[in-house]
């Protein structure tokens, strides 16, 4: 078996503390307290259903709101996605899900090209769902897509509950880069015609 593809990052600011550790090729165990819990959740639902292990812990100024929390929560988790990938040989590079939940039906595609872009469609009626502003479900998405240089387009096709809408984007997620970063025996090097992604 080769060897799993784990990478630990830190990032300590006067806003937050984070310590995360990512195994693209877990089982969807996760360890996560960021202080939001309805984060907490939609983190746990990405995990699980891109069988990531996943452990998160982060300190951040929630005092203020969760802003700084979910902004840098989203980097430091693009990070780990990056350096864990490597040179990505042998990933099949694109995935994509078209996911429904109850009367939701959310899509997510991406290309690990190395290359940052964030298409994002959906509207919130909701200022927050738990403790979590829905304005930063976008903010989040947009951190993890800069940082892991990432090709990232989300759509929410149809909905009514922002709770739905939210969670069916972050396991669509979890779906789409399970695909995307699975290895395929049939691409020995880089799936890509540059040579390098």
């Amino acid at each position: 078996m080769s060897e799993q593809r784990i990478n630990r990052q830190r990032r300590k600011t006067k806003e937050t503390d984070i310590n995360l550790t990512l195994n693209i090729d877990g089982s969807g165990e996760t360890q996560i307290d960021t202080g939001i819990g309805f984060f907490d959740h939609m983190l746990d639902g990405f995990a699980r259903h891109g069988f990531f292990d996943l452990k998160v812990q982060v300190k951040g100024d929630l005092i203020v709101d969760t802003h700084h929390s979910i902004e840098d929560t989203g980097i430091v988790l693009g990070k780990a996605i990056r350096y864990a990938l490597k040179d990505k040989k042998g990933i099949k590079r694109y995935g994509s899900c078209i996911l429904p939940m109850d009367e939701t039906l959310v899509l997510c595609a991406i290309d690990l090209s190395g290359r940052p872009y964030f298409a994002f469609e959906g509207e919130f009626t909701t200022e927050r769902v738990g403790y979590m502003e829905t304005e930063m479900v976008r903010e989040f998405f947009y951190a993890i897509s800069y940082n892991a240089g990432m090709n990232l387009h989300m759509k929410i096709l149809s909905g009514t509950n922002n709770h739905h809408m939210i969670e069916g984007l972050f396991k669509s997620f979890g779906r789409a880069l399970d695909e995307a970063t699975a290895k395929d025996p049939r691409i020995t090097d880089i799936l890509s015609t540059k040579g390098s992604l």
